[in-house]
């Protein structure tokens, strides 16, 4: 049920919206986070830049017995100071410390024309405590600061009056990628009020109609008339309901003149027959008069199969859902048990019953006259339901297996003319079933005998239980 879903339009919509809003978020969050790292790191350069400057002039203003408790009273698990006799950061040209730089001068005045070296570069390996701390707080200050954490050194020299260099070694933590729980509440409800206003809009809107078109092409696929369907929907939905209107339209008036035209055709012939037959009566010699009485009968009887093709192709009957497996013991009940019914299947099937009964009976007709015997037997197969009815007869030549379907075609080896029919049995039971969205295949059994398969579509109306 789930992959079906996801595989119809609705729930492939649903897949994108979501992509499209966790991928929004995903890049929401990133430039969210890297912003803010900026402003962190921005605000702990101004801070390194305002103490470093701040305990350089208190270095410079102190006796010196006091420099070395200055220096530890500045320190702090992240921040360093040391004074040498040369500076740490042994190049002029430095990068992206120019905010630390003017920071420090205008904390120094701007007078101050001291050298203030700057570095940046990543930190590798674990972090330990500076210098001057004791293990166990900067051990634990930091391992709660790190995880994950990456890292960023800043080292800073610093010029002094009287020639040594103050040094500054201080290191920022870049802001993990965090998913607050505000920003997931946020995520779900608007992820929720899209998914419920494109849920509406296609139910309503898009897949409603197309769904719409989808069951009535089924329909008039299987023979059935339907009414025209209301043009609702977005303007492409729209054209395609209104086109498979005028189609339906153009293919139904375009069957129901052919049915007119062919009945009209079968009817008008009665009428010159029943004269010729009363002529052909009055013939004085017994031979020509059996021969013409003969030929107007094989005409009369091609004229009613005309007709019952004609009616054939017709679909003015509703529709009904049947057993099948009753179906076919009412049908055997009728042709006096004249085949017999080997299934175990029990499906319900949409169709119109009478149309059915009679492709069903001439081909059963066909085995027994022609084969001797029939048997029929019912399979369901995911979407359709073959019925099968075999016999032990000659069975047709391969070649001919098609072409006995075509009206009015009789074979001359296996089936004379002079057992029965005027070839049009196998056309009307092909052209119902293939009304009702099916069609009818003949293949020659292994040994001996020929087999005729009829498909139909279960479609949504029916329902199958095996056992």
């Amino acid at each position: 049920m789930k992959l079906r879903f996801f595989d119809s339009l609705r729930g492939q919509l649903v897949l994108l919206i979501l992509g499209a809003l966790i991928v929004a978020q995903a890049i929401s969050l990133w430039l969210f986070v890297d912003e803010r790292g900026l402003a962190v790191r921005a605000a702990l350069g101004s801070e390194a830049a305002g103490r470093a400057a701040n305990v350089a002039r208190l270095i410079e203003e102190a006796p010196p017995e006091l420099q070395d408790s200055i220096l530890r009273a500045a320190d702090s698990p992240l921040v360093r100071f040391d004074i040498t006799a040369q500076p740490t950061v042994d190049h002029v040209n430095h990068k992206d410390g120019g905010s630390v730089e003017g920071r420090m001068r205008a904390l120094l005045g701007p007078d101050d024309d001291r050298e203030i070296r700057i570095e940046l570069h990543e930190a590798e390996g674990d972090l330990m405590p500076m210098a001057h701390m004791p293990a166990s707080d900067g051990t634990m200050h930091l391992r709660m600061m790190q995880g994950a954490l990456s890292t960023i050194e800043m080292t800073l020299s610093v010029a002094l009056q009287d020639g040594r260099w103050l040094n500054v070694d201080t290191r920022f933590h870049r802001p993990p990628l965090q998913w607050p729980v505000i920003s997931t509440l946020s995520f779900g409800i608007t992820a929720a009020i899209i998914l419920m206003v494109v849920f509406w809009f296609l139910l309503n809107r898009l897949t409603g109609p197309l769904r719409k078109v989808a069951t009535a092409t089924e329909k008039f696929g299987r023979g059935e008339a339907g009414k025209p369907l209301p043009l609702i929907g977005p303007r492409e939905v729209r054209d395609l309901t209104w086109t498979f209107n005028a189609m339906q339209n153009r293919l139904t008036r375009h069957m129901a003149d052919r049915t007119r035209v062919l009945a009209a055709l079968g009817h008008d012939l009665r009428s010159p027959l029943t004269a010729l037959r009363v002529h052909a009566e009055l013939v004085d010699e017994d031979e020509i008069r059996e021969s013409l009485i003969s030929s107007i009968e094989e005409m009369q009887e091609m004229v009613e199969t005309t007709l019952a093709y004609a009616r054939g192709m017709a679909t003015s009957e509703e529709p009904q859902i049947v057993n099948i497996r009753e179906f076919l013991e009412k049908l055997q009940n009728d042709m006096l048990g004249a085949f017999e019914i080997e299934t175990s299947e029990r499906v319900t099937l949409r169709l119109r019953p009478n149309a059915i009964r009679r492709a069903l009976r001439n081909l059963i007709e066909n085995a027994l006259r022609y084969g001797g015997d029939a048997t029929v037997s019912v399979e369901h197969q995911k979407t359709d339901l073959l019925i099968r009815i075999a016999d032990d007869g000659p069975g047709i030549p391969e070649a001919d297996l098609e072409r006995v379907f075509e009206p009015f075609f009789r074979l001359e080896e296996s089936r004379s003319r002079n057992t029965g029919g005027t070839g049009l049995g196998l056309s009307i039971a092909r052209m119902i079933v293939r009304a009702h969205g099916g069609d009818v295949v003949l293949e020659n059994r292994e040994g001996q005998g020929l087999l005729a398969t009829v498909v139909l579509p279960l479609g949504c109306d029916a329902d199958a239980d095996r056992g």
